[in-house]
């Protein structure tokens, strides 16, 4: 594993890039590349490297990165989520993937978990490049997202997270710094995700880099952020991992996107809520229907010249 920097919108994102392993039929071949990061707040230290790591010893390589203003990534202000900047994020990640030596730039696939999971989705609908997609409890649609925390929390919540968006953002229009809220927190607060699990799910797996806080002006634009609506633009095989009892993704919605995509959708469910995926007894089982599926789609159409001395 090494360091790396690729630039986007002329600010630095870190990442780590894990190579795949080479068996001895591979030698000099080039090797399909999965390109990750995480969801709302979420840093690269924070439970994705066991992934990582299990498809660079399936032989397919990693680039892990950090959204800008997040963990060791460049870029002001710092911990402002933004569907729009988080896609921008992803695609100069994936164009740098498809530099990286021994590399097939035909075979670049996305993974993205939960916010970032719907990035993925929405990333792979733009690129046509894209040769699969992978969205483990993903948010895809912010209509739903909201309708639900309006059902769990009453309209009280609502407009408190109104109140502080708006807030925020009017720092943000006299460039001041931004106003804060907890990304996890015990159920009724005002936080991004306040399920009953949420604190001692996102704590299970946090990394150094990880702060519980970002810029409340994201509230205001959850409802546009709808990834679903791109569901018939996807033409690579997708992966949709659904948690059975998600209580901050809807699993209802993310049937709706794999029914909308068709027969490129493959569709996981378990039994968990929405932190589970990441710690074990899930962890693994979660990891194998992750490597079996990229394996099935990464698989090259044409066999790279190797080269001889």
């Amino acid at each position: 594993m090494r360091n790396v920097e690729f630039i986007s919108h002329g600010q630095h994102c870190t990442a780590w890039h894990l190579p795949g392993a080479e068996s001895a039929h591979q030698v000099g071949r080039r090797r399909p590349c999965v390109v990750m990061a995480h969801g709302l707040g979420g840093t690269r230290d924070s439970g994705l490297l066991p992934f990582a790591e299990a498809f660079a010893h399936a032989g397919i390589d990693a680039l892990v990165f950090d959204y800008r203003g997040f963990g060791d990534s460049s870029g002001t202000p710092r911990q402002l989520v933004s569907f729009r900047r988080h896609r921008q994020d992803f695609a100069a990640a994936i164009e740098f993937a498809r530099t990286l030596d021994g590399v097939d730039p035909e075979r670049v696939a996305i993974w993205g978990t939960s916010y970032g999971g719907g990035h993925a989705l929405a990333v792979a609908a733009r690129d046509k490049r894209i040769a699969a997609v992978i969205a483990q409890v993903a948010a895809v649609d912010g209509v739903a997202t909201l309708r639900s925390a309006i059902h769990a929390n009453g309209l009280g919540f609502m407009l408190q997270a109104n109140v502080a968006g708006l807030r925020d953002l009017a720092r943000a229009l006299t460039r001041r710094s931004p106003f804060l809220v907890p990304i996890v927190g015990p159920p009724g607060s005002l936080a991004a995700m306040n399920s009953a699990d949420a604190v001692t799910g996102m704590r299970a797996f946090a990394g150094a880099t990880w702060r519980n806080e970002f810029a409340a002006r994201e509230l205001l634009a959850i409802a546009l952020n709808r990834p679903i609506t791109k569901a018939r633009q996807l033409h690579c095989p997708v992966l949709l991992q659904i948690g059975e009892k998600d209580a901050v993704t809807p699993p209802a919605t993310i049937e709706q996107l794999a029914q909308r995509i068709g027969s490129n959708a493959e569709v996981r469910r378990y039994p968990v809520g929405h932190f589970d995926v990441y710690v074990e007894p899930w962890l693994t089982p979660n990891i194998n229907d992750q490597v079996s599926f990229l394996l099935t789609h990464l698989t090259p159409t044409t066999v790279d010249p190797v080269e001889t001395p």
